[in-house]
């Protein structure tokens, strides 16, 4: 369960897990940047871009019940989503592109997990509650979905990874406030006005 601020929040804190994990040989690779289709034009020239391609509502859940907090207020149900980002490494050369790519892999499969305290870092108010955590998952992309991404990038298209973040749920501020039942029905008759 998390806040509207949770999308940008997780694409934050991918970014800032892999700027803190970064072994000596790519120390000086300083771009960890967030990507839109815009950013494609003018490509940083060396450093890893995240890019959220899509954002589909979550397969194995549509209809949540309401969202009950502790204190028992009821809230209109929560938006489970999954997000889809595309890792993607730029550098001079193929063989450093690579190797970037290759350290981004290995360092998401070691840390598949990230709790609400990195991912609240970047995010004012908090996204997450304290004991929420959420998935970072490496997943395939047919040929004509990652051509019809690469659409966006032309002629910049560069070797990329697919991970998606599956089960976010996105809380709902609007209280559902029912009124009591009614218990009995009260009658009267009116005066009648000339």
């Amino acid at each position: 369960m998390a806040h509207s601020s949770a999308i940008a929040a997780v694409g934050e804190a991918i970014l800032a897990l892999l700027k803190v994990s970064r072994p000596p040989e790519f120390s000086n690779v300083n771009s960890f940047e967030l990507y839109n289709a815009k950013s494609f034009k003018q490509p940083m020239t060396e450093g890893i871009a995240l890019y959220l391609h899509r954002i589909v509502p979550a397969n194995n859940i549509r209809n949540l019940p309401p969202r009950v907090a502790a204190d028992g207020r009821r809230f209109k149900p929560s938006l489970p989503i999954d997000l889809h980002y595309l890792l993607i490494a730029f550098a001079d050369r193929a063989a450093r592109q690579q190797r970037l790519l290759g350290w981004v892999g290995r360092t998401l499969e070691d840390t598949p997990v990230l709790s609400a305290s990195l991912v609240n870092q970047g995010a004012p108010p908090p996204a997450f509650a304290d004991t929420e955590t959420i998935d970072v998952i490496m997943e395939t992309l047919t040929i004509q979905d990652l051509g019809t991404v690469w659409e966006v990038a032309k002629p910049s298209i560069q070797p990329c990874l697919a991970y998606v973040v599956r089960m976010l749920t996105l809380d709902s501020e609007v209280e559902m406030i029912e009124a009591e039942a009614a218990q009995t029905r009260v009658f009267g008759m009116g005066a009648a006005t000339p």
